[in-house]
Parts: C-alpha cells; sequence; structure tokens
C-alpha cells in the first residue's frame, strides 16, 4: 500500500519516522510530528545544516519544554539520526565512541507522559541500511526495548510511528515498522495524508532535496 492508504483512517499516528529508497533510486527520509494538546501544538521545525530541531510557535505558550523541544534529526560522520525525543543525543553520542544503536536505546525508557506513556522511536541510517528502534511501555508497566534492521531496496519504505490511533488514553504503537510503496515526490504527498487538524510539521530529505512543512507558519 502508498502511505496515503496506510494512513488513511488514522487521525493520529503521533510522531512518525519513514525512511526508504524511492523507484528512481533516492535515499528518502521523513520525520512528522503531530499534536492535541496546547503545548503540543505550539512547535515548529527549524532547520540548520541537515540537522532538524523542535522549537516553540510562541515561547510565552510553553509549559513543560521536556518532552517537546528536542534535536529531531543529527548527523555523524557516517550516520543520520532521527528521533521523537531528545534520545537522538544518547544515539548520537553512543554512535561517536563507537558503539551501537541497541547500546544507546537501553540509556532510556518510554516518555514519563502519564496516561500515554508515549513511546521513543528512533532511527539510524547508515550506507547500507536502516535501523530502527522503539521504546515502549510493556502490559506489566516494563520498558520493552526493540530494533529492526532492514537493508536499502528501491520502491521500499519503512514507516514506524509512536500511536496506532486516537484515543485517551493514546495507544501505542504496536508491531513492526511497516512496509509500503515508496513514492517519487514524497513529501506532499505525506503532508496531504496527515489529519489537518492535528499535523503540526513535516520535514522530508529525498535524495538531498530538503521540504518543511510547518502549520502554524500557514505551510
Amino acid at each position: 500500500m502508498t502511505i496515503s492508504e496506510y494512513l488513511c483512517g488514522n487521525s493520529y499516528p503521533g510522531r512518525l519516522i519513514a525512511a526508504g529508497v524511492t523507484p528512481s533510486g533516492k535515499l528518502i527520509y521523513a520525520y512528522a510530528i503531530m499534536g492535541r494538546s496546547t503545548n503540543s501544538r505550539n512547535r515548529v521545525f527549524k532547520l540548520e545544516k541537515g540537522e532538524l530541531r523542535t522549537e516553540p510557535y510562541d515561547a510565552s505558550l510553553v509549559k513543560d519544554p521536556s518532552l517537546i523541544i528536542y534535536p529531531a534529526i543529527l548527523k555523524t560522520k557516517d550516520c543520520i539520526i532521527v528521533a521523537n525525543g531528545d534520545q537522538s543525543l544518547n544515539i548520537k553520542a553512543a554512535l561517536e565512541e563507537g558503539r551501537k544503536l541497541e547500546s544507546a536505546i537501553w540509556e532510556r525508557t518510554f516518555e514519563p507522559d502519564e496516561p500515554n506513556f508515549t513511546p521513543r522511536i528512533s532511527l539510524v541510517i547508515r550506507d547500507d541500511r536502516f535501523e530502527f528502534a522503539i521504546n515502549r511501555r510493556s502490559s506489566d508497566g516494563e520498558c520493552e526495548r526493540k530494533v529492526w534492521f532492514y537493508q536499502k531496496a528501491e520502491g521500499v519504505l519503512h514507516v514506524i510511528h509512536t500511536y496506532d490511533g486516537d484515543g485517551n488514553p493514546l495507544p501505542s504503537f504496536s508491531g513492526d515498522p511497516k512496509r509500503i510503496v515508496s513514492e517519487d515526490n514524497f513529501a506532499k504527498t505525506l503532508w496531504e495524508s496527515l489529519d489537518r487538524e492535528n499535523r503540526i510539521s513535516l520535514y522530508v530529505n529525498e535524495g538531498g532535496v530538503e521540504t518543511l512543512f510547518n502549520a502554524r507558519e500557514g505551510d
């Protein structure tokens, strides 16, 4: 299925990470955020030298920056890191020390935002593969940590997000990253596939071409 078909009917996937290779052979990776509360919706993406961070749209409205303001995309000499929280810093430090993604995610748990206990989702892009990871709360309250490895393949996109859909509390993403069809000119398609009431910002890098959407800025 395509990204439009996959997200159809899901009004709240939350924060979303996607990575793959387009049919024309271009590396593609994306990060999107959604929000329901005033604190969550008060965000925009800021891009500088290929690295991405979240910033408050209106600093006077920020109540708790700890879970909403963070570096979402960081780079090392050999890797690109995408994450839905400041675990991106743990991952970057681990990689630069010669450690693996698995080591970095053991340093963190899921987010402490009771009752949702939002999963931490992460991605490391290497020359030959994608490494996805999740820290999510299990049914017994423990932190379940998983890592998946995917070879890059033309026409294939892998997607992970924080929630299976809307709810109270929000249901955590279950199962494995979803394998779907990748598409050229992906940025606009993904933005239009996100629920208009809940989408906040989207970043897409397709073959080195960066596209940024910020709903608060009218994009």
